[in-house]
C-alpha cells in the first residue's frame, strides 16, 4: 500500500504513486503535444548529497532526490513534484531536499 493509501495508478505502461500524478502526467503530455514543453522525463534521480567519509571513517552512501517529472518550458529545466498532503514528516523531508536541491543544483521545486 502507498503512503496515505492513495493507489497507484497505470498508464501507458507506467505505474504512477497516485491518480493525481497520473492525471497530472496525462496533462503534462498534452502540454508537451502542443508544443508547450519539451523533453518531459520521470522519475530523474538527482544527486544532493554526495558520497562521503564519516567521521570514523566509513563510507556514506550518496542522498537523492527524485523528481516525478522534469520537462523544459521557454527553454528553462523546471522539476515538478505532486503532493497530495503538505503536511507530516514525509512533507518536511520533501521541504529538506526542496532547500537541498536549491543550493545544490539551483533548482526550484514545482509543487503540483
Amino acid at each position: 500500500m502507498n503512503k496515505f493509501y492513495a493507489k497507484k495508478v497505470t498508464i501507458d505502461g507506467q505505474t504512477f504513486d497516485s491518480k493525481k500524478e497520473a492525471l497530472r502526467y496525462e496533462e503534462l503530455k498534452l502540454m508537451q503535444r502542443a508544443g508547450v514543453i519539451t523533453d518531459l522525463k520521470r522519475q530523474v534521480k538527482f544527486e544532493i548529497i554526495p558520497q562521503c567519509k564519516t567521521v570514523g571513517g566509513r563510507l556514506a552512501q550518496a542522498r537523492y532526490y527524485i523528481a516525478d517529472f522534469t520537462y523544459k518550458e521557454r527553454g528553462m529545466l523546471i522539476v515538478e513534484d505532486v503532493k497530495g498532503y503538505k503536511h507530516g514528516a514525509a512533507y518536511e523531508l520533501f521541504r529538506l531536499k526542496a532547500a537541498l536541491m536549491r543550493w545544490v543544483h539551483g533548482v526550484e521545486i514545482r509543487e503540483v
